[in-house]
């Protein structure tokens, strides 16, 4: 099946009761059992555990990824979380690309001493990655296109480095999906989502996914689940399964629009630079080519003049939603170092190219030439 039909079918059946074409919202804390000798004969005991709505979406999004297996969460950072607790353990070490989002540097630098583990940020181009291994690395963490400068890893060449090292490849496809980039094909072990952002792409949720390649990697981050309650409501799962049957079509048009407006904001007499992979100018670019079948709905870009100009566009703009969230239908412009990156320290962000200018673009469904229009008319009163 293609992936459009899987997006719309896969994980989900017809309700065997009353035939309704949309998966139920079990919307039940406990699941009564038929005797103590039948524990757990119908699958389900406690929602924490598990499911049946919440088991759709992971079946779903398991399809898509062409994973093992999945779990979903109550958010983007917890399944990160669940996926860094469930696989670590005192004395190993972790390799972070760089850029990633803002939470999961939290996370990281502050968390994960506390538990024994050590961690080194390191740029996301593959000899730096291959340098700050050692002996005792578990897991690489990378995030393509990271968030918020769009760099680009080459996710296959980082896979075969931690394969020769016996470690995990653990990648961020958010900004992606399943649907222009393959991250098991290109040999990562394990794929996070939040679904917070494209596969639901209504700004009605908050939730996150796990996909891995193998069920001892599933059964260990599951544990971790359902140890830290981190698990997705039914509501959420419900309401992720109907975004995604969408996916493909506004990633389609979400990408059109966001090469159209970075081709525009490139010939801007007030703009200092963009970054957008679809560019035939970005330094990726071949790369993002070779290893994605689409750039995605992001761009960034600085103003000419920096900060302050920076923050007048924001405040100026009228279509454009000034947000911190990204991936959904409206449009959406946000200032990493005041919003999304505020935990990582200066130094940290501008070496990682997140200047104090920076402005995001999570670009939607509108009409491109409303967009270009309102972008516009904001930058003529910079």
């Amino acid at each position: 099946m293609g992936f459009r039909t899987k997006q719309v079918h896969a994980g989900v059946t017809p309700d065997p009761t009353t035939g309704a074409i949309l998966t139920p919202i079990y919307q039940s804390t406990t699941f009564v059992q038929g005797s103590v000798d039948d524990y757990m004969g119908r699958g389900y005991s406690y929602s924490r555990a598990g499911n049946p709505t919440v088991r759709a979406l992971e079946e779903k999004l398991t399809i898509l990824e062409g994973g093992h297996d999945a779990t979903a969460y109550a958010s983007g950072m917890a399944a990160t979380v669940a996926v860094l607790l469930g696989l670590l353990e005192a004395g190993d070490h972790v390799v972070i690309a760089d850029v990633v989002y803002g939470g999961t540097y939290r996370f990281a630098d502050q968390f994960l001493s506390k538990f024994g583990v050590d961690e080194t940020f390191a740029d996301a181009d593959v000899n730096a990655i291959k340098a700050a291994m050692r002996a005792e690395t578990r897991l690489v963490f990378t995030e393509s296109p990271a968030n918020p400068t769009l760099k680009v890893t080459d996710l296959a060449a980082v896979s075969e480095i931690t394969r020769e090292a016996g470690a995990l490849h653990v990648t961020d496809n958010t900004f992606l999906t399943p649907y222009q980039q393959r991250p098991f094909e290109l040999g990562a072990n394990i794929v996070i989502h939040s679904t917070t952002k494209f596969l639901e792409g209504h700004n009605a949720t908050l939730g996150g996914a796990v996909v891995v390649d193998g069920q001892g990697l599933q059964e260990k981050i599951a544990f971790a689940r359902l140890a830290a309650g981190l698990v997705m409501s039914p509501m959420v799962a419900f309401l992720t399964l109907q975004g995604v049957k969408t996916l493909s079509e506004r990633m389609d048009r979400q990408s059109a629009n966001a090469l159209a407006l970075a081709e525009w904001l490139q010939d801007h007499a007030k703009i200092d630079y963009v970054i957008y992979p679809g560019l035939a100018e970005h330094p990726q670019h071949e790369l993002s080519s070779k290893q994605a079948t689409g750039f995605g709905a992001m761009v960034c870009f600085e103003v000419e003049g920096g900060v302050e100009a920076g923050k007048k566009l924001m405040d100026a703009v009228e279509l454009w939603s000034l947000a911190e969230n990204l991936g959904s239908v409206e449009s959406l412009i946000t200032h990493p170092v005041t919003m999304t990156h505020a935990a990582v320290p200066r130094e940290e962000r501008i070496a990682a190219g997140i200047s104090d200018g920076l402005v995001r673009l999570s670009v939607g469904l509108e009409d491109v030439e409303d967009l270009i229009a309102d972008l516009d008319a904001a930058l003529d009163r910079v």
